[in-house]
């Protein structure tokens, strides 16, 4: 590769790292407040809630990898393209192809960095996302622990939290066992926190009291204590072990079993499967696509706007055909062809008309300035 075309790599490259990070730092931040519940109203600790929120991070990135790689090769080339750059190399003898190679390098790149998340890392962070979602979700424990109010618990037992002072910590803990009519206790804390352990839920109480009345005898017991710690046997909803695992989160092998995948959703893991296989190519095609809009035809010295324009609608009719099809292979197997048509189509349309204009003369319009 020479510096011109390393040049162009590392512009395009450098900008659609950019894009990147500036539509992940959106998108990420819009959707993690959706988890701002769990730390909110259940307890969630704040490192479990950051990790949760950048499990969903692989997911984005395989949308987001090939429209941020297109971005770049449009805004990078058009600025090339204003600067008199590639007229300059059309007139030194560069044809489209070797002009469009470093964006294609930089698409390739994106490829293989999208083929990697959809086979490993998209099933793995997703899966742990799941299983942290439900389990943090469905722990009903922190939703009774409310602040100012008296909470029925199972087996004849009442709490009371005066203050919430964090993720599962309080200030001010009643907590009364009913469960042994004869010998009720009652339990004091000026501070507590709730802790899960792979038993259950339990809330440590800190500095505090308990009391027990003994009805046979009529007498109170009274024992103070520093550190104490209570099972509040809460129903913690499904398991996330026992539950059924979804296609986006099964490796392509395991999407190819029909003994995992079930005889009544096999069209729909088998969709997923050659979804992610085809995914990757859409980079390819975006780019593809847009450089055979860009290079080909006259330069016009006031802007490429109109085919910066076109350029644009192309790749939104692409993607929109991709989801499209996909919707349509998870409802029927025979709409698989759909998936390799739209991955395959764009890469070979766009080459042919970037060979097809590789021996062209270019004009420059809004003047009598050729180059050959």
């Amino acid at each position: 590769m020479n510096k011109i075309s390393t040049y162009i790599f590392g512009q395009t490259a450098l900008v659609m790292f950019f894009v990147t990070v500036v539509l992940s730092f959106v998108i990420w931040l819009t959707q993690s407040l959706r988890f701002v519940d769990l730390v909110v109203n259940r307890g969630l600790p704040i490192t479990d809630f950051l990790w949760l929120a950048m499990l969903i991070v692989p997911r984005w990135l395989t949308g987001i990898l090939p429209l941020a790689c297109v971005v770049a090769v449009v805004y990078v080339y058009n600025r090339l393209i204003a600067d008199r750059e590639l007229v300059v190399l059309r007139a030194a003898g560069f044809s489209n192809l070797r002009l469009a190679g470093p964006a294609m390098g930089v698409a390739v790149v994106t490829m293989l960095i999208v083929f990697v998340l959809n086979i490993y890392l998209l099933p793995v962070s997703f899966r742990q996302f799941k299983e942290l979602y439900l389990t943090a979700s469905s722990d009903y424990s922190a939703i009774l622990l409310q602040e100012g109010s008296f909470q029925t618990l199972p087996q004849r037992r009442v709490i009371f939290i005066r203050e919430r002072i964090g993720a599962g910590r309080f200030n001010g803990i009643l907590f009364h066992d009913a469960g042994n009519p004869d010998q009720p206790v009652t339990y004091m804390a000026e501070s507590g926190a709730l802790v899960r352990t792979e038993a259950g839920s339990r809330i440590v109480l800190i500095n505090g009291n308990r009391q027990q009345f003994d009805r046979d005898r009529g007498t109170v017991s009274f024992l103070a204590f520093e550190k104490n710690s209570l099972d509040l046997d809460l129903a913690t909803g499904v398991a996330p072990g026992g539950r059924k695992r979804g296609p986006e989160e099964m490796f392509l092998w395991e999407l190819f079993d029909p003994v995992l995948a079930g005889d009544t959703t096999q069209t729909r893991y088998r969709a997923e499967a050659h979804s992610r296989m085809v995914s990757p190519f859409l980079a390819f095609g975006f780019v593809v696509m847009a450089l055979a809009i860009l290079l080909s035809g006259d330069f016009a010295r006031r802007g490429q706007v109109n085919r910066v324009v076109m350029a644009i609608i192309v790749v939104v009719v692409l993607q929109t055909a991709a989801i499209a099809a996909h919707n349509l292979a998870s409802d029927n197997a025979r709409m698989i062809p759909l998936l390799y048509a739209g991955g395959g189509l764009p890469i070979a349309v766009g080459l042919l008309i970037l060979s097809q204009a590789a021996g062209r003369r270019v004009r420059v319009r809004s003047g009598d300035t050729r180059a050959a």
